[in-house]
């Protein structure tokens, strides 16, 4: 059972934001920035890919009306929403997560190194028909 489930379940306190019968929100206890918020399917599942349509489609309705309440609570010049799925990829709490991230004019919120590089058209078009066929 992860940290999550507990808040879920109730044995650990949080100070709330919202809730529904799929979603729950709260805020962070270690923000890269003030109002800086998580939104967590009540459904147990590791990875995004692993959740239900039902709780992916919580997520997509509650993410927007949580990131409006933020910024509007804030007044923060922008937020990033961040996922991360596996610990290579530095998801530190093994239950699907959301994170709104408040970013400031002072540089507060969410920093990023984006290590982009130049995309091969012959490799693209075999990817991008490769992933096209796993969705049929």
């Amino acid at each position: 059972m992860t940290i999550f489930s507990r808040i879920i379940h109730g044995s650990i306190p949080c100070h709330r934001i919202f809730e529904n019968d799929r979603v729950i929100s709260f805020l962070d206890v270690h923000p890269l920035s003030p109002g800086h918020a998580l939104v967590v399917p009540k459904e147990e599942k590791a990875f995004l890919h692993e959740l239900s349509a039902e709780s992916a489609a919580a997520l997509g309705c509650a993410l927007p009306l949580i990131a409006k309440a933020v910024m509007d609570s804030t007044g923060a010049a922008a937020y990033n929403i961040l996922q991360n799925n596996g610990a290579i990829a530095h998801q530190l709490v093994m239950h699907v997560h959301f994170h709104v991230i408040p970013k400031y004019e002072d540089g507060r919120g969410l920093g990023l190194v984006w290590n982009g590089h130049a995309l091969d058209p012959v490799a693209a078009a075999a990817m991008a028909a490769d992933i096209a066929s796993r969705l049929r």
